[in-house]
């Protein structure tokens, strides 16, 4: 009974075919160009860094941390707030403001004269938003609930496009100039916000919406809100620490890769190419069915057993190409995450999945910071000349002891809260 109830008030609230279809191919979009954007950079920020303050790679590696951690704290705080007021004034405007966010992020650091800089453009950024929340909200408007998870997947996928496309570009643009994949990601976000601005329908219809509280608006209200829902904080929980877990890789990635095996500007962008095929493959053509056969539960958990597994062998391998291999089956933890978003989305009505997409974000923020301080500062420590065991993988570990403890989690979650 309480499933169909969740279900029938979690109904899309669009029904127009051409609409639906619209308002999917702008958020789809927007999603890869924000992934292909942040994809561009990441194989150039470490040089950059480099290049501003003179350094080494195992101090850029330690300033790169803060700089991520800076976005992880506006988003953190400031993600709730985006969610509410897209069940406000609809989802529409709150992607707009998101785009625009990226695409000054990106000219600023781009411009930047100092590290400082780097700080500001990624503050902006993390204040106005990340994509992905108000992404997942318009998708659960035009989504039924027995299609969230799939929905979700597409996000996913539109992610792992961007991040097939933007490493590859960025690895070959950062050969010209480290800046230049900084200006192209610019360009990139803003002709999205220009292409949404006159095409993109809001997905949210004025009955559904509610007024804007501002005590539900931060990251404590949300909490306070949301665990009137019951079940529903202890699947954050679970999604958390996954999301702390998979982390490892946007965070460290790009220092963890030149520090194992040696690899350039190049390499990154294409073992970061590798991965967005992985992605896309297994959440645009597998995650649906495995979700149909197994439901989202067990799908969360084969997609967390192959986690604790990839996390080691990252931590242990030595040869870079078998690794590039390897990391063709990255897909497979993907589908976790979108499969744990359904099972919150599922146990609230419409009217309240902005703010659960906010909360998520306030979460994936959190997650971020963790990641960002934790595992740069462990590579940063196993990599440094005054190390007494030079050890780039014990940021995997770390990882592969999170993604045991939310499998642990899920696998002993109370039926009545699956």
């Amino acid at each position: 009974m309480a499933n169909e109830f969740i279900a029938d008030n979690a109904a899309s609230t669009v029904t127009d075919t051409a609409v639906q279809k619209r308002a999917m191919r702008f958020v789809l979009m927007a999603v890869f160009v924000s992934s292909a954007g942040f994809g561009i950079i990441i194989p150039a920020l470490p040089h950059l860094i480099q290049q501003l303050e003179s350094t080494s790679l195992s101090q850029a590696t330690k300033t790169g941390a803060w700089i991520g951690a800076t976005y992880a704290i506006f988003q953190f705080l400031l993600g709730p707030a985006m969610g509410n007021l897209g069940d406000r004034f609809g989802r529409r405007p709150v992607f707009l403001i998101s785009l625009s966010g990226f695409a000054i992020d990106f000219v600023l650091m781009g411009l930047a004269p100092s590290v400082v800089w780097l700080f500001v453009g990624r503050g902006i950024a993390g204040a106005l938003g990340a994509i992905f929340g108000p992404a997942n909200a318009a998708m659960a408007d035009i989504s039924s609930a027995e299609n969230r998870a799939a929905s979700f997947g597409k996000v996913g996928a539109a992610f792992g496009l961007g991040f097939i496309f933007g490493p590859a570009l960025g690895g070959f643009l950062g050969d010209y100039s480290t800046r230049l994949p900084f200006f192209v990601a610019s360009a990139m976000a803003f002709a999205v916000f220009l292409y949404g601005y006159f095409t993109f329908p809001e997905t949210m219809a004025p009955e559904r919406r509610r007024p804007f509280v501002w005590h539900r608006a931060n990251p404590l209200g949300a909490i306070v809100s949301l665990s009137k829902q019951k079940s529903l904080l202890p699947i954050a929980g679970i999604y958390f620490v996954w999301l702390s877990a998979v982390n490892v890789y946007p965070a460290a990635w790009s220092y963890y890769a030149p520090a194992q095996f040696g690899w350039g500007t190049k390499m990154v962008g294409l073992s970061l190419t590798l991965v967005g095929i992985s992605m896309v493959v297994f959440q645009a053509f597998i995650l649906g069915k495995v979700v149909a056969r197994y439901g989202e539960r067990r799908t969360a958990q084969i997609s967390m057993a192959y986690g604790v597994f990839a996390f080691v062998v990252n931590a242990l391998i030595t040869n870079g190409y078998a690794l590039l291999v390897f990391i063709l089956a990255n897909g497979i933890q993907g589908m976790a995450m979108p499969s744990i978003n359904a099972m919150m989305s599922r146990r609230l009505p419409p009217d309240r999945q902005g703010e659960l997409q906010g909360f998520n974000g306030s979460l994936a923020a959190l997650s971020i910071l963790f990641a960002q301080i934790v595992y740069n500062n462990v590579l940063a420590h196993f990599t440094s000349a005054a190390t007494p065991v030079h050890f780039p993988g014990a940021p995997f570990l770390i990882s592969a002891v999170l993604a045991l403890g939310s499998l642990i989690a899920i696998t002993l979650l109370p039926r009545a809260q699956q």
